[in-house]
């Protein structure tokens, strides 16, 4: 069972249908019990950082999301859920992440279209290739991004990353933590195959 964190920010109805064509069960909360119980949880979110951090602070959802980590369960951060696994962001000021892995969110400077809206290949690194998550995608794989901000930090979390005039990390993992750049429900087939591959993670 896959639970979808409902904090109002996020897609939650699009990726909830991503996990049904999978044949993965899921279910939406923002119940502090069922949260607590979770044997793996998504982290969606659209909009701006510091919006989607207060949003989790005023649930009181932070402790128990930080305590599942702790405990050495799965989570999926997706697009600025991926974003808000990292320490620091400087999208309209700093703000605080959760500080899951190290690094900091900044603006995406490129002398490509902002906010980068559409569909880019993966690069998959070494690390990738030998990582269950990714185990049904390869390189040249192409997924669907929208966003203004990426995530800058070192290279030992990378999994996957797509050139957008900058290297853009585009799947990360820091022991059970994963997190998706892209929308992997909005991806097609291969959105769907990591997804099924995360079901597969979790039992």
């Amino acid at each position: 069972m896959v639970t979808i964190i409902d904090y109002g920010v996020g897609n939650l109805d699009s990726i909830e249908r991503g996990f049904e064509r999978v044949g993965i069960k899921t279910v939406i909360s923002s119940d502090h019990d069922v949260i607590k119980n979770a044997s793996s949880l998504v982290l969606p979110g659209v909009g701006a950082f510091s919006d989607a951090i207060a949003a989790l602070e005023s649930t009181g959802l932070i402790p128990l999301i930080k305590e599942h980590v702790r405990q050495k369960k799965y989570i999926l951060g997706i697009c600025l859920g991926m974003q808000l696994l990292y320490e620091t962001s400087h999208e309209y000021g700093k703000h605080k992440g959760l500080g899951f892995i190290k690094g900091s969110v900044d603006q995406l400077t490129s002398n490509l279209k902002v906010p980068h809206m559409g569909w880019n290949c993966l690069e998959i690194t070494a690390k990738g290739k030998g990582d269950p998550f990714l185990k049904y995608i390869e390189t040249g794989d192409y997924v669907y991004y929208v966003h203004s901000y990426y995530v800058n930090s070192t290279n030992e979390e990378l999994l996957a990353s797509t050139k957008y005039g900058v290297n853009v990390p585009g799947i990360v993992r820091s022991g059970t933590v994963y997190g998706t750049q892209f929308h992997p429900e909005k991806s097609g087939e291969v959105g769907l195959k990591l997804l099924k591959a995360y079901g597969e993670l979790i039992k």
